[in-house]
């Protein structure tokens, strides 16, 4: 559909608004593990919510975000693990709507130069493309990562057609001017394409004598007789053992090439079988040789999770992270659902550095928060009903106490940090039981409320004398459960300089009350109706 000159994907019910209460947080401290001033926060509760009650405190904050939604498959799975089938046209434009009232709040908490990882398969991929390119903007699309996740078994190529084995992360940048992506490379097979090997790398380049890689194994290997396989082991060790002797020659670009390189390149086609060196201030000199570039295979060897080993430059396919046998990582199960903690950590790694914040608001298992916690980064873990007790809480307890699955022995994980553990309260308002009105909800302690209303009025709440909570140094917020009369109005603005504003929110208010222009009253609680939801919670 074309909407003022743009196209957009529409659905039913897209442009149905709902109004968002933003909740308060409370910390279940007998639940809280490890040391709860690590920043860490467990939060049980529906995540469109939670992201809401996270808003005001963490625009601009997040700087990774990675979320594992709901794929839409075309079945439901029931309590005793059976499927349920249901009207897919309809879930379409339910799915719809909810991913985007939460990519709304997702791209506000993301820092300038933060990005987010949606991972998704073919059933809505390509609908969330277009969606996210809406609210993130088409030009800060990354890259659409493919993911091999899993290999076709004997039991399920019973079935012809195509086997699918792809997942794919969407992968958007909050301002792709700003998100900085670091290096990262992959482990690969050896290069054959570098097979010239230096006998006497010792001397001056000016002497070098080179034969074969597969003839230097040949005169260096042990006589004693291995299978092909292990032949082959060997062969690969010998060359990223080497990897600084053997080399291949690279073609120079006139264009594309700095003009001393053209030069020597040049000079060098007069000088056959004599290699000539450009010396360069802080980089690698270049070695040139009958008109191409001498380039060492030591570029390419690297150490990754504490194995040398030969290495490429990371694309946007995926197939060298297993899936296979991450069922105990973590110590708890989740069918069809966990994802490896080796997936979370490369996205982590290629765009945030330890103590930046990592968000999941589709937790799951855990496995995000698990990740970002033994790697060094603070985190914000979202998860609904009894999974945030049993599969998100008893994981990062054992990550806390030091548990060896996963990536734990690759990053040196040994234990240590903690998190806290909250639940989402509910509406500040709640129907009378006797008559037709709204009361404060009874469950609410007074610093319940004061924070809450802080909250909706967008103040951060913070005592401060008789002063609840401040949004900048000028605008001030008092909050009472006391009749608010003339004299308790002057006692209380006695802390508010002539050049600052207060805001009063009170349950009793006198009529007629005179009121200096600095000060706003608002009643308890008429004036809060409009901003609480008395929705049910969204699923």
């Amino acid at each position: 559909m074309q909407k003022n000159g743009k196209l957009e994907l529409t659905w039913v019910g897209k442009n149905n608004k709902i109004i968002l209460e933003p909740r308060i947080l409370i910390e279940k401290s007998e639940l809280s593990y490890g040391d709860t001033d690590s920043g860490n926060m467990l939060i049980r509760g529906d995540n469109l919510l939670a992201l809401r009650a996270l808003e005001q405190d963490f625009a601009g904050e997040v700087k990774c975000i990675y979320i594992d939604p709901p794929f839409n498959t075309g079945s439901r799975i029931d309590s005793d693990g059976n499927e349920i089938g249901y009207d897919d046209g309809v879930e379409h434009s339910v799915w719809l709507k909810m991913m985007s009232d939460r990519l709304i709040i997702l791209h506000k908490l993301l820092r300038d130069d933060g990005a987010i990882f949606i991972h998704l398969d073919n059933n809505e991929a390509d609908y969330c493309r277009v969606l996210a390119d809406e609210i993130f903007g088409r030009r800060n699309f990354m890259n659409r990562i493919t993911i091999d996740s899993r290999a076709p078994s004997a039991f399920s190529t019973v079935n012809p057609g195509v086997f699918k084995s792809a997942e794919y992360l969407l992968f958007f940048a909050k301002n792709r001017n700003k998100l900085v992506e670091n290096p990262v490379r992959v482990e690969r097979l050896p290069d054959y394409a570098y097979n010239n090997f230096v006998i006497n790398i010792e001397d001056n380049f000016c002497n070098w004598k080179f034969i074969t890689v597969a003839e230097a194994y040949k005169q260096e290997q042990t006589k004693q007789f291995n299978t092909p396989q292990r032949a082959l082991e060997d062969y690969h060790k010998f060359i990223i053992g080497n990897a600084y002797k053997i080399f291949r020659f690279t073609s120079i670009s006139d264009s594309g090439a700095g003009q001393a390189t053209v030069n020597l390149k040049y000079e060098s086609l007069k000088k056959p079988n004599e290699i000539l060196r450009l010396e360069r201030n802080n980089k690698d000199d270049i070695l040139i040789l009958n008109g191409q570039q001498i380039s060492f295979y030591s570029k390419n060897v690297t150490i990754i999770d504490g194995k040398r080993c030969a290495s490429t430059i990371l694309t946007d396919i995926w197939t060298d992270i297993a899936w296979e046998g991450i069922a105990k990582e973590g110590d708890v199960k989740f069918k069809k659902g966990k994802k490896p903690e080796r997936l979370l950590r490369r996205c982590i790694e290629l765009i945030t550095k330890p103590g930046e914040i990592v968000l999941d608001s589709f937790l799951g298992s855990g496995t995000t928060a698990a990740v970002a916690h033994k790697m060094g980064r603070r985190w914000i873990g979202i998860e609904l009903g009894e999974h945030a007790y049993t599969h998100c809480k008893t994981r990062l307890d054992k990550v806390v106490d030091g548990e060896q699955s996963g990536i734990s022995k690759s990053v040196g994980w040994q234990g240590g940090g903690g998190y806290k553990f909250y639940e989402l309260a509910s509406s500040l308002l709640e129907k009378h039981p006797t008559i037709p009105v709204y009361r404060i909800n009874e469950t609410y302690t007074f610093e319940m409320i004061c924070e809450a209303i802080c909250k909706l009025e967008g103040y951060t709440y913070k005592l401060q004398g008789e002063m609840h909570g401040h949004s900048s140094e000028r605008r001030f917020i008092h909050i009472t459960l006391e009749p608010v009369s003339g004299s308790y109005v002057k006692k209380i603005m006695k802390e508010i300089g002539e050049k600052q504003s207060l805001l009063i929110y009170g349950v009793k208010i006198q009529s007629r009350l005179r009121r200096p222009i600095n000060l706003e009253i608002k009643k308890i609680p008429k004036d809060l109706l409009k901003k609480c939801d008395f929705q049910s919670e969204v699923r």
